[in-house]
């Protein structure tokens, strides 16, 4: 009988679900990180929630552990590289508190508008301030939503039920699927121009982190006001306080922060400034949704094998697995690729498998890829919800086989279409098992991908190669490879150019204003 153990605590009917299925179950919540390494030896599974630390010496002494739940998103608290090498899967529930979150969104979002926190303390005080609070209707206003994914597209349907006008921000977003929630599409600069409202809904990322600074306020309509219920670090905290003070913005509501507990915040105390602890997934249904579906989750992976949410692993047979790894990766290379330099909604992606790979469970490889085409802009993507969520997303997949290839034993070739361009890359095995690029946009090319890399589109002309070295050796980036092609004599170039060095966005900038240069990106793999 397989043995579980629940070290958070979460609603009883995770408890029951398990032992309906027919395995044992202990519930310790409290432990500390010494106390969990000494309890985990004898479990096959164990759910969590935010507080337990299944680190990496907990790891080193779950010998039976085969699988990590996670009654929530974020996973943290969970060492997955570590699970990863040992083979232990990690789950979470990206779905169950949805709903929760957005209806917080839109509670904020009222008690800013009539400033429900400040007047109920005001009147607690035995004050009658009737004319200090002096409210707005939500009624006619414009809210802005940037990320409309799953919580951003229920703020949204929300809204349209208060007769808000309702604009977003998503490069994900598919015209169709704008169309189908009733939602304006927009550039962030023209929803930072016309938005009442603005309310985040966008995993943070090294993109994203600090995206609302003193920049960003100053472009966004005076009187504006602005609720974050997605993550920490979003907004930079300190460029709120003059804005705030300034009336530029009218009202901040924050259920996250950069650092949490959030014990202490220079913004506490400032008027028409609200503060929830953390609260967008803080309700009993919530609660008891994620706690359901995790235990589920582990009793179908213990009991049948079954993968679902995963956040390392996908959806294979044990012998697939093996086979079918290096191909995966691939395909992951490609599709993270192909998404580091995707700027515009994604309308339509087609996967083209030639030889050997054609001849595979292809399933796997295209969830691979998809999960690498949009993890740098949305969170919580693996190789279950990426198919799903591309669907969402009225993104069109398409996959193409062909047995024989016609220059290499295996290769699969990627085409992107967005709302601005098409973008294609190749890529095959060399030795079985190595990665490689080997066609970008048509132009041929024989590139290994690493760690760091900057990629350069540019005019074929003299110099252009000295230049970029030039350019980076002055930087103090090292390179590793430099790898080149282009169409034709005096055409298109493209460089792909392995550093030992992460580039900044000062070297970046610096490779933009050369000359003949058309486009760079630094990468990430």
């Amino acid at each position: 009988m397989p043995k579980v153990l629940i070290s958070d605590k979460m609603s009883p009917r995770a408890a029951e679900v398990l032992k309906a299925r027919g395995i044992a179950v202990d519930v310790k919540t409290g432990m500390s990180p010494a106390e969990l390494e000494a309890a985990i030896g004898p479990y096959d599974g164990i759910a969590v929630r935010s507080a337990s630390k299944v680190t990496g010496d907990v790891l080193k002494a779950a010998k039976k552990l085969k699988v990590i739940g996670r009654a929530g998103i974020g996973v943290d608290n969970i060492d997955v590289p570590g699970a990863t090498e040992r083979g232990i899967v990690v789950m979470n529930t990206p779905f169950g508190n949805s709903i929760t979150t957005a209806e917080h969104t839109v509670a904020l979002m009222f008690a800013l508008a009539r400033q429900l926190p400040e007047a109920d303390r005001s009147t607690q005080a035995g004050k009658w301030e009737k004319s200090r609070f002096m409210g707005i209707e939500l009624t006619g206003k414009t809210l802005g939503i940037i990320g409309c994914g799953n919580i951003g597209a229920i703020v949204a349907e929300r809204a349209i039920g208060l007769k808000m006008k309702v604009i977003a921000f998503d490069p994900f977003l598919a015209p169709e699927r704008a169309r189908e929630i009733g939602v304006e599409k927009v550039e962030l600069d023209d929803l930072y121009r016309r938005a009442d409202f603005i309310t985040l809904h966008t995993p943070l990322t090294d993109s994203t982190r600090h995206m609302i600074d003193k920049t960003a306020l100053a472009r966004m309509k005076p009187g504006v006001r602005l609720i974050n219920c997605a993550r920490g670090g979003l907004l930079a905290e300190k460029d709120l306080i003059e804005a705030l003070k300034s009336g530029h913005v009218a009202g901040v509501a924050l259920d996250v922060f950069e650092t949490e507990p959030a014990a202490e915040n220079p913004l506490f105390g400032l008027a028409n400034f609200i503060a929830t602890p953390h609260l967008g997934a803080s309700t009993e249904e919530a609660q008891e949704n994620v706690a359901v579906q995790v235990a589920e989750q582990i009793a179908d992976f213990l009991l049948d094998g079954a993968v679902v949410n995963a956040i390392n692993m996908p959806s294979l047979s044990a012998d697939e697995a093996a086979r079918l790894a290096p191909y995966m990766r691939l395909s992951q290379l490609l599709g993270s690729f192909a998404g580091q330099l995707t700027e515009s909604g994604l309308l339509k992606v087609t996967i083209e498998y030639q030889g050997e790979a054609a001849e595979l469970n292809t399933t796997p490889m295209t969830a691979s890829l998809l999960e690498g085409l949009l993890s740098p802009l949305l969170e919580t993507v693996n190789l279950v919800n990426a198919p799903v969520i591309a669907k969402q997303r009225n993104i069109e997949v398409t996959e193409i086989k062909h047995p024989k290839a016609v220059d290499y034993q295996t290769r699969i070739m990627l085409t992107v279409t967005t709302e601005k361009r098409v973008r294609s890359v190749g890529g095959t095995l060399f030795g079985g098992d190595k990665p490689r690029i080997i066609d970008i946009e048509g132009i041929g090319l024989e590139a290994e991908l690493a760690p760091h890399m900057l990629f350069t589109r540019n005019d074929d002309k003299p110099g252009i190669i000295g230049a970029l070295g030039q350019a980076l050796g002055g930087a103090g980036v090292n390179i590793a490879t430099f790898n080149l092609g282009r169409d034709e004599a005096g055409g298109n170039a493209i460089a792909l150019i392995s550093v030992d060095q992460a580039v900044t966005d000062e070297v970046l900038k610096e490779v933009c204003d050369l000359p003949h240069v058309v486009q760079a990106k630094a990468l990430r793999f």
